[in-house]
């Protein structure tokens, strides 16, 4: 089994449409966001797209006009229009809100633990 494979059965994705923005040095770009989770996410490829999948991205996803969450990402995949990330790095602030985020929509308080537990288990 794949390592993607394994992260989508540990990490239930969230579809949600919030204003998000990825940025790369100087390049910014604004995307639709297709779904979130724990571990990264999901957007539509922007055209043009010129990122360098060698390099870490920011990412602003705004889940409310006072709720941020920023993450410090890397491109997993780039599939049928579809660009996934996975979380390198994510503040604490951050962090909070997406987890609140997923614990609204799991609507399931030991599978929110078991998430968050595999997400402390990973190197």
């Amino acid at each position: 089994m794949s390592e993607n494979a394994a992260d989508r059965r540990r990490f239930k994705r969230i579809a949600f449409n919030a204003r998000t923005e990825l940025r790369q040095q100087a390049r910014t770009w604004s995307v639709q966001l297709l779904d979130l989770s724990l571990k990264g996410l999901l957007i539509q490829r922007p055209q043009p797209w010129q990122g360098d999948p060698g390099e870490a991205f920011d990412v602003d996803i705004h889940l409310a006009p006072d709720t941020p969450v920023h993450m410090r990402v890397r491109l997993a995949h780039d599939d049928h229009g579809q660009l996934g990330f996975v979380c390198e790095h994510i503040d604490l602030a951050s962090i909070s809100h997406l987890r609140r985020l997923v614990e609204l929509n799991l609507g399931d308080p030991q599978e929110l633990e078991r998430e968050l537990g595999a997400l402390i288990d990973i190197p």
